[in-house]
C-alpha cells in the first residue's frame, strides 16, 4: 500500500496522472466507444423492422449510408482540430451531438427523417472512436498505453455481440413501456451517453494550449466531394450495377475531390487536415496501409459469418451474433494479452506480424467449410480470427501515436482509424458484391446436381407448391434480398440453396487472403522504434518548460550586472544542462531533460526540429522513421 502510494505521488509531482486517474478517465472513454461500436450493430440488425413500421423498405440502405458517410468523413476533422484546440471540448461535442442525433432518431416518422437523424448521429460517432484513442496517447505514455488501448478492442468486441442480441430483442418487441420496440434501439444510447458527459467533464481535465492556425476548410470540402460520391457507390453500386452511368458519375466526382483533396494538402504543409508530409515516415506510412488492408479483409470477412450463420445454419440474427462469440472472445484475448506483453517487454511489431499469419489461417478455414460443416467446426477459425486481430489493430495504432510528434497525436490516430474504416468500406463493398454475383449461378448449379438424388425428388413430389417458389426466387436477385422463405422449405429441398450459398464464399475467402498476405508483407516494413515512458501531454510540458527556460536565461545573461552577453543557442545549452555561461557542464538534473531523453525546442540538439517538433519521439531517431 504504501508503495502504490509512493508511486501514485510520485506520478502526481512529474505531472503524469495516476492509475486509479487514468482508470476513471478510461471508464468514461470507454462509455463513449462503447456507444458508436453497439450502434453500428445494433441498428443493421433492427433496420429491417425499422423500416416496414416506417414504409420504407427500399429506402432503408439511406440509414446506414447516411451515418456512414458522416461519421468516416468527420473522423479526420476531429483528429485535426483537437490537436488545434485540446481534446475534451471536442469529445464532450462528439457525445452531446450523438445524445441529440439518438433522441431525434427515436423521434422518426419516416425513413426520410430516420437517414438525416442518422447523419447526425455519425457526426458525433466519428469523434467517440478517435479522440478516446487521441486521449489516451495523451494521458499515457506509448510504453504503458497497449495495456489501456487493449481495453478500448475489449469494449468494441463486447459490442459486437450486444448489438444483435439487443437489436433482435428490441425489434421483436411490440412495444415497451408504450413506446415501439424497435424506438428503444436509439433511447437506450441516452443514459449511457449522458454517464460518459458526466464522467469526462468532471475527471478529464487535459491542459492544452491552443495554437493559432489556418483551418483547412478547403481540404475539409475537398475531402467530402472525394468520399460522399465513393461511399455512396460502395453502399448502392451492387444495386446500380457497377458499370452504371451514375456509378462511373460518382467514380468521377471522387476522383476530382481526390486530386483537389492532396492539392489543398500540400498548398498548406502542416497546417493541412492530413500533412502529407507524414506519409515520409516509415512508421506512419506503415501503419495507415496495413490498418487499410486490414480492414478490408476483417471487414469483409466477418459480414459473411453472420450470413453464413443465419442463411445455411438458420440462425436468428440475435442467434447469430451469440454464435460468433468465440471470435469476439479472441479479440478480447489478443487484445489484452498483446498489450500487457507490449507494455512489459516494450515490443510490438511481433504482433501484427502473428496476428496477420493467424487471420489468413482462419481465413483458409472458412474457405473450406460448406453447408454441412458442423458448428463447432465454424467456430474453431473463429477464435484464430479473433486473436489475430486483437494482436494486428492496437499495435498499428500505438506504432503510429509513438512515432508522432506530442502535438499530432490527433492527426495520427485519426488517420490510422479513418484508414481502416475506409479499407472496411471498400472491402465489404466488393466482398458482398462479388458473393451475390456468384450466388445464382452457384444455386443453380447445386440445384442441378440435387435433381437427381432420391431425397429431393422424393420432396418434390411431396411438395410442388414449394417447388414452385423455388422456381420463382432461386436463380433471380429477390433470393438474395430475403431468403426467409427457406424456413417454409422442406429441408431436401432448401440444401442446395445453402450448397450454393456456402460455395460462393469461398471465392471470397481466397480474396481475403491475398489482401493478408499484402498485409503481411507491408508489416515486415514496420520499423520498431523503442517505446516512450513519456505521454503526450508530459512531453508538451517539457517543451514549453524547456523554451521558457532558454528564454529566461537568455534574457538574465544579456541583462548581467556587467552588460555581457551570450549567444541564443549557448543559453538554450545551458536551460537543458548542455553547458552554462561559464563553460562548464550543467550537471544530469537539468531541466528540459526528461525520462526518455526528449529535448525541449529551444535547445541545440539532434532531437529538436525547425518548428520545436521532437523527431519520432525520441532524439536519437531519425526524421526518416
Amino acid at each position: 500500500m504504501t508503495t502504490s502510494s509512493t508511486v501514485d505521488a510520485q506520478a502526481t509531482e512529474s505531472g503524469a496522472l495516476t492509475h486509479r486517474q487514468i482508470l476513471t478517465i478510461l471508464t468514461g472513454l470507454m462509455l463513449a466507444m462503447f456507444l458508436a461500436a453497439l450502434d453500428q450493430t445494433i441498428v443493421s440488425t433492427a433496420i429491417r423492422t425499422i423500416a416496414d413500421d416506417l414504409n420504407g423498405f427500399s429506402l432503408q440502405v439511406w440509414a446506414t449510408t447516411a451515418f456512414l458517410i458522416t461519421s468516416t468523413i468527420s473522423t479526420p476533422l476531429y483528429g485535426k482540430l483537437s490537436d488545434m484546440y485540446g481534446r475534451k471540448p471536442f469529445i464532450l461535442f462528439a457525445i452531446s451531438i450523438f445524445i441529440v442525433g439518438s433522441m431525434l432518431c427515436g423521434l422518426s416518422q419516416s425513413m426520410y427523417e430516420l437517414a438525416a437523424f442518422r447523419a447526425i448521429q455519425g457526426i458525433g460517432a466519428g469523434g467517440l472512436f478517435s479522440l478516446s484513442l487521441a486521449i489516451i496517447g495523451d494521458i499515457v505514455s506509448p510504453r504503458e498505453r497497449p495495456k489501456y488501448q487493449g481495453y478500448f478492442l475489449a469494449v468494441f468486441a463486447t459490442s459486437s455481440v450486444l448489438g444483435p442480441v439487443l437489436g433482435g430483442f428490441f425489434a421483436g418487441s411490440a412495444d415497451i413501456l408504450g413506446i415501439p420496440g424497435w424506438r428503444w434501439i436509439f433511447y437506450i444510447n441516452i443514459p449511457i451517453a449522458a454517464a460518459a458527459l458526466i464522467v469526462v467533464t468532471k475527471v478529464l481535465h487535459a491542459q492544452q494550449q491552443r495554437r493559432k492556425h489556418r483551418i483547412d476548410w478547403p481540404g475539409a470540402l475537398a475531402l467530402i466531394v472525394c468520399l460522399v460520391p465513393l461511399l455512396i457507390v460502395a453502399e448502392q453500386g451492387a444495386s446500380w450495377g457497377w458499370g452504371s452511368g451514375t456509378a462511373l458519375s460518382c467514380y468521377f466526382i471522387g476522383a476530382v475531390g481526390l486530386v483537389a483533396f492532396l492539392f489543398m494538402e500540400r498548398r498548406y504543409g502542416d497546417e493541412a487536415l492530413l500533412p502529407l508530409r507524414l506519409f515520409h515516415g516509415r512508421t506512419f506510412s506503415v501503419a495507415v496501409s496495413s490498418s487499410f488492408l486490414i480492414g478490408m479483409a476483417m471487414f469483409g470477412g466477418l459480414l459473411l459469418l453472420p450470413l453464413y450463420l443465419q442463411v445455411v445454419k438458420g440462425a436468428s440474427p440475435t442467434r447469430a451474433g451469440l454464435e460468433v462469440l468465440p471470435l469476439v472472445l479472441g479479440m478480447m484475448v489478443g487484445s489484452i494479452a498483446a498489450g500487457q506483453t507490449i507494455t512489459r517487454t516494450g515490443r510490438y511489431k511481433i504482433f501484427p506480424v502473428i496476428g496477420g499469419a493467424l487471420i489468413i489461417a482462419a481465413m483458409a478455414l472458412f474457405s473450406g467449410l460448406t453447408a454441412d460443416t458442423s458448428l463447432p467446426r465454424v467456430m474453431l477459425p473463429m477464435v484464430l480470427m479473433g486473436l489475430g486481430l486483437g494482436g494486428s489493430m492496437q499495435p498499428m495504432i500505438t506504432a503510429a501515436q509513438n512515432a508522432a510528434s506530442p502535438r499530432e497525436i490527433g492527426v495520427a490516430t485519426s488517420s490510422v482509424t479513418f484508414f481502416r474504416s475506409m479499407g472496411g468500406t471498400i472491402g465489404a463493398a466488393v466482398f458482398l458484391s462479388i458473393l451475390f454475383s456468384r450466388l445464382p449461378d452457384k444455386i443453380q448449379a447445386a440445384y442441378a446436381a440435387a435433381a437427381n438424388q432420391p431425397a429431393f425428388r422424393a420432396a418434390a413430389a411431396a411438395h410442388p407448391d414449394q417447388v414452385t417458389l423455388l422456381r420463382q426466387s432461386s436463380g433471380g436477385s429477390s433470393s438474395v434480398q430475403d431468403t426467409s422463405f427457406l424456413n417454409h422449405l422442406a429441408s431436401a429441398l432448401a440444401h442446395p440453396f445453402k450448397v450454393g450459398f456456402a460455395e460462393s464464399m469461398s471465392l471470397v475467402f481466397y480474396i481475403a487472403i491475398g489482401i493478408m498476405v499484402v498485409t503481411l508483407i507491408v508489416t515486415l516494413f514496420l520499423p520498431e522504434l523503442p517505446l516512450s515512458r513519456q505521454s503526450a501531454a508530459e512531453k508538451i510540458r517539457q517543451e514549453t518548460s524547456g523554451a521558457a527556460a532558454a528564454g529566461a536565461i537568455a534574457a538574465t545573461v544579456t541583462d548581467g550586472p556587467e552588460g555581457d552577453s551570450v549567444s541564443a543557442g549557448n543559453a538554450s545549452d545551458a536551460a537543458n544542462g548542455h553547458g552554462s555561461p561559464n563553460g562548464r557542464s550543467a550537471g544530469d538534473g537539468s531541466a528540459g531533460s526528461g525520462s526518455s531523453g526528449t529535448s525541449s525546442p529551444g535547445a541545440s540538439s539532434p532531437g529538436a526540429s525547425p518548428n520545436g517538433r521532437i523527431a519520432e519521439g525520441e532524439p536519437t531517431r531519425s526524421r526518416s522513421e
